[in-house]
């Protein structure tokens, strides 16, 4: 007898891996990866696009009914990538102008409402590796396995310019220092779900772990957690 597919959230602080882990596991595991942060960034690249005041309810709730987000398997990445309206916009919501937003858009409470509500019907089967702020203690706080992701702040801030550093060359150092220190800020004081540790997750403080160690010790928490 198949053991019964669970659900495993991993929650965290900025660049430190959750969503490279978190596709690890459920490739290993033959499970659905769910980019949670792929979809607040979505729907911030269409409030740009559109030019919406967030301050401005109405004009928020307008366009969260305009938005359909989707996942669509992508060969070449071996991944899923974000769908805004039948758009892979994979690759443009990893820009700045769209980090440097993300977290006003997403603690708005309307726009949480939404995505949460999007994550827990892609959810509601099992079987899924989520990864965001909030998902072990909002979108699934019943969760069979929760990770709290962590690491040092100047380990994180040269793991975020590395990666905007290799499509935006000329990115400065401190302004990814900056955007990250003001990202840490956001979401851990923001109203709506701010980032907390659920009091039954397991701490992943990956510093001075190489992606192949944190695997290992995440993939074990996994096997037992699924029995």
């Amino acid at each position: 007898m198949a053991p019964k597919p669970i659900i495993i959230t991993l929650d965290g602080w900025s660049s430190c891996g959750k969503s490279t882990l978190a596709k690890a596991l459920a490739k290993e595991l033959g499970y659905v990866f769910v980019d949670s942060g792929a979809m607040y960034r979505a729907v911030t690249l269409y409030m740009l696009r559109s030019g919406v005041d967030i301050t401005d309810e109405q004009q928020v709730q307008q366009a969260l009914s305009q938005i359909e987000l989707g996942f669509a398997f992508n060969p070449a990445r071996g991944a899923s990538d974000i769908m805004l309206n039948g758009e892979n916009v994979e690759s443009l919501i990893r820009e700045l102008k769209v980090a440097e937003q993300v977290s006003k858009v997403a603690a708005l409470a309307t726009v949480r409402k939404f995505a949460v509500q999007q994550q827990q019907r892609l959810g509601a089967a099992k079987g899924i590796v989520m990864d965001g702020r909030d998902i072990g203690t909002v979108v699934f706080p019943q969760a069979e396995l929760k990770i709290f992701m962590t690491a040092d702040p100047e380990t994180r801030v040269l793991r975020r310019y590395r990666e905007l550093a290799a499509t935006d060359p000329g990115i400065s150092m401190e302004a990814v220092r900056e955007n990250l220190a003001l990202r840490d800020h956001m979401d851990a004081h923001r109203e709506e779900s701010p980032l907390r540790q659920a009091p039954d997750a397991k701490v992943l403080d990956n510093t001075h772990l190489t992606p192949e160690q944190q695997f290992t010790l995440a993939l074990g928490w996994a096997k037992e957690a699924i029995g």
